[in-house]
């Protein structure tokens, strides 16, 4: 007779992890509703780039105070309830700027889908974890990284496509019926999600309990989990940013090809999560991040100081990404055995919702404390910069493995 702790299924397995892979591409496909439509939008409402600019910081900050909040809502009422509740925000989001009339409106609408993504890493990891068998949690971690950078892939070509075609406001409600088909399937495959039994009474049990529901913020490893995040995703937010301008003056590149050299920084990140998926499944995820993200601090370093033929620029900046990618699968893991084992089941949704507020924290920090650099003309500042934050990373992701080897 199988114990509670037997995997599961194969096949129950592989069905959690397509449909949370595919809702987080949802996720972050919303990240970019707006974004592809800046010139349209800046065009006809006439707004300078700070302003347009403006809405992305309402997004990630909404999200970030958003995610730590929805970590307890899905240990409320479910994951499946909370997913829910932020696809429709996406919808509503998508459907008020088909009819956006001003900048008030456009806030509107990124406030909107902040809260949208604000429920995504609480609610999808606490569905993994709890939904699909220890040997499988390594490619889970990898598929739904995957499935996020996909989302990012495909938000551009889809929005500008459209709005090219028949205007940036078509293009808000074709996005709108994404987000209701995403809706609509989340609710056939809600069993999916349902949690298993035996949560209900962990959280009763917990209820009746004398520890806080705030007791993890008094853990070290829960903290170092935060920073970790908040670091990586900085440095990862510069990137993004300016690595474009950045890789044209350092190295004399085109548009086209710093363009390019974004785009193999992004495609083998997402290489990096498949392959980090399999090494996950070895453990020593600590070091693997350390070893990981070594590597690539030491080739931003290379791209800010060595004097580079235009031609060496594309791999060393796909080297960057792949490094960057493999440790994806590996972190999470160790958010898992670091922070969450020590509360239990029933605090996943607070425990991940809080951790993972600390990435958009770093994407809406990114662009502050690296334009005064960009602004100044400091471009070799900034990759040195991002060569640092993935320093400190390190020390974070080694200080929280030792964390998780000592007893809980």
């Amino acid at each position: 007779m199988p114990t509670a702790n037997a995997p599961q299924p194969a096949r129950r397995d592989l069905e959690a992890i397509s449909l949370i892979g595919f809702v987080h591409g949802v996720s972050h496909f919303f990240h970019l509703l707006l974004p592809p439509l800046f010139p349209w939008l800046m065009r006809d409402f006439e707004l300078s780039f700070t302003g347009i600019g403006a809405t992305m910081t309402i997004f990630f900050v909404v999200s970030a105070i958003g995610q730590a909040v929805a970590g307890f809502l899905v240990d409320r009422f479910g994951a499946a309830r909370v997913l829910g509740a932020g696809i429709g925000c996406f919808f509503l989001a998508a459907l008020l700027l088909s009819l956006a009339d001003g900048f008030t409106t456009l806030a509107t609408v990124a406030a909107l889908a902040g809260l949208g993504n604000s429920v995504f890493h609480p609610a999808d990891f606490t569905v993994l974890n709890r939904h699909v068998s220890p040997p499988r949690l390594g490619h889970a971690f990898s598929i739904h990284g995957l499935s996020g950078n996909l989302g990012w892939a495909l938000a551009p070509v889809f929005m500008t496509g459209i709005a090219a075609i028949a205007g940036w406001r078509d293009a808000a409600l074709a996005a709108a019926g994404l987000a209701a088909m995403a809706l609509a399937l989340l609710f056939w495959r809600r069993r999916t999600l349902a949690d298993p039994p035996g949560i209900g009474t962990a959280r009763a049990a917990e209820s009746s309990a004398t520890v806080s529901a705030f007791a993890f913020l008094r853990s070290t490893a829960v903290w170092l989990c935060f920073a970790f995040f908040f670091l990586i995703t900085t440095a990862f937010g510069a990137i993004q940013n300016f690595a474009t301008p950045i890789l044209q003056s350092l190295h004399g590149l085109t548009l086209a090809a710093g363009a390019t050299a974004l785009s193999a920084y992004l495609l083998a990140g997402a290489g990096g999560i498949v392959g980090g998926g399999f090494l996950a499944q070895k453990g020593g995820h600590d070091r693997l991040i350390a070893a990981a993200l070594g590597v690539a601090a030491l080739l931003a370093v290379a791209l800010a100081a060595l004097p580079l033929p235009a031609w060496a620029v594309l791999p060393l900046m796909a080297g960057i990404g792949f490094c960057t990618g493999v440790a994806g699968p590996s972190r999470d893991l160790l958010v898992r055995h670091a922070a969450t084992s020590r509360f239990g089941q029933a605090a996943y949704g607070r425990v991940y919702g809080f951790v993972y507020s600390g990435l958009d924290a770093g994407l809406a920090l990114a662009p502050m404390l690296f334009g005064g650099l960009m602004d100044r003309r400091r471009f070799a500042a900034v990759l040195i910069g991002i060569a640092a934050l993935q320093g400190l990373a390190i020390l974070t992701a080694l200080r929280v493995g030792g964390e998780a080897r000592e007893p809980a």
